[in-house]
């Protein structure tokens, strides 16, 4: 945290509670941001911090986005929506975009004219992208796109998907390519269900189909074939997403808990002066710290380029489990209140389930940290 990134997270912080917090209901009602919201952001500052100026953006790196998600996060918004269109979405342009297509979108999402979503999953493959059906033909110089996308943030208000989808199903991974498609005026595209999710209704999830959808050749983002190559190429840092989220909504919960069990009294005395929840919130404290600090680790390598697969899928696995098993220690101790949906921890525990499912599941993390400590069948041998 420079003091740079110290003012923006003050900024990021008075808008959301300005702007972002008093919303939040209606939000859950309708399950999407207002566009109004994602406008105003943008003349704040707080959108795409991480695309070069050039480009429209704010000129910093992906940590200047991470810095305005911690800030969201800590005021009671929702981290999906812009988790997708902040961080995910645009940093693929940024990457593997050419020079027209970082002019043609990037300036668009950084001024909230047009929300962003990745459209990966599909109702028969979820972690395993080499599996989708998505098809795309090659017709002259465009593509014709025909699948169904499903549990999409963003997917329902979206001006811009970018997609994966298959250019040759005999090669799995070696034949997905991404495609970037523009949804205002596009024959063929349909948003199906606005999903109804156990929490983070403000985040609309929706289903998506493409009925032989045109897209011109020069949308595709890099080479054909090239999609899955760079799918695994943006994972560490989407992966580190989940454990800057689950790092904000620990501390949110531990702060939130500790002022309410010093303010709400039993038996006559405030419930802090129960050893039992002095222990909880102790443990639940020491957690957040630890939590940082492993953060802070992980950030640091990413800025220096050196954060690997297996590291950040410990953190994505780890700090999830944790986010779920701090806030739900949090919410015991609010009691009837906690299970009340207009408290927040009540949000939050919802919300947070999502984590460990998202951006890979954690037994998918668990796999390939485990299959980094196997020995190679060389050393096995050697060995015996």
């Amino acid at each position: 945290m420079t003091e740079e990134r110290r003012s923006l997270h003050a900024l990021a912080a008075r808008f959301a509670a300005r702007e972002g917090a008093p919303a939040v209901d209606r939000w859950r009602e309708q399950q999407h941001l207002d566009r109004s919201f994602w406008t105003a952001a943008a003349e704040h500052g707080l959108l795409c911090c991480g695309v070069p100026e050039e480009d429209g953006g704010g000129g910093g790196s992906v940590l200047d986005d991470f810095v305005v998600l911690d800030a969201f996060v800590r005021s009671g918004l929702s981290p999906a929506p812009m988790q997708v269109h902040n961080v995910v979405v645009p940093h693929y342009i940024v990457r593997y975009g050419s020079v027209e297509q970082r002019r043609r979108w990037l300036p668009e999402m950084a001024a909230g004219r047009m929300i962003g979503a990745l459209a990966m999953t599909e109702p028969d493959s979820g972690s395993d992208v080499q599996a989708l059906r998505t098809r795309a033909v090659r017709d002259g110089d465009d593509y014709l796109l025909t699948g169904t996308k499903t549990f999409i943030t963003n997917g329902a208000t979206a001006d811009l998907v970018l997609l994966a989808a298959t250019t040759d199903p005999t090669a799995r991974g070696r034949g997905i390519s991404l495609f970037v498609v523009e949804t205002a005026d596009c024959p063929g595209f349909r948003v199906g269900r606005v999903l109804h999710k156990m929490g983070q209704h403000e985040s609309d999830t929706a289903e998506l189909f493409l009925d032989s959808v045109r897209v011109p050749a020069r949308h595709r983002l890099g080479e054909e074939g090239a999609g899955f190559a760079m799918l695994m190429g943006q994972l560490p840092q989407e992966r580190l997403l989940v454990a800057v989220t689950a790092t904000a909504a620990i501390e949110r919960a531990v702060e939130l808990t500790t002022r309410y069990v010093n303010e709400r009294c039993a038996f006559g005395k405030p419930l802090i002066a129960q050893q039992h929840v002095r222990f909880e919130i102790a443990d639940c404290t020491t957690h957040a710290r630890v939590a940082r600090a492993f953060l802070d680790d992980c950030v640091g390598r990413l800025d220096a380029g050196e954060l690997d697969d297996v590291t950040v899928s410990m953190a994505k696995m780890w700090f999830s489990d944790l986010e779920g098993m701090v806030v739900d220690r949090c919410l015991q101790l609010f009691g009837g209140y906690g299970y009340m949906d207009e408290y927040p921890i009540s949000r939050m525990y919802t919300s947070a389930r999502a984590q460990r499912i998202y951006g890979g599941t954690n037994e998918i993390m668990k796999e390939i940290v485990g299959r980094s400590l196997v020995d190679p069948p060389a050393a096995t041998a050697e060995a015996r």
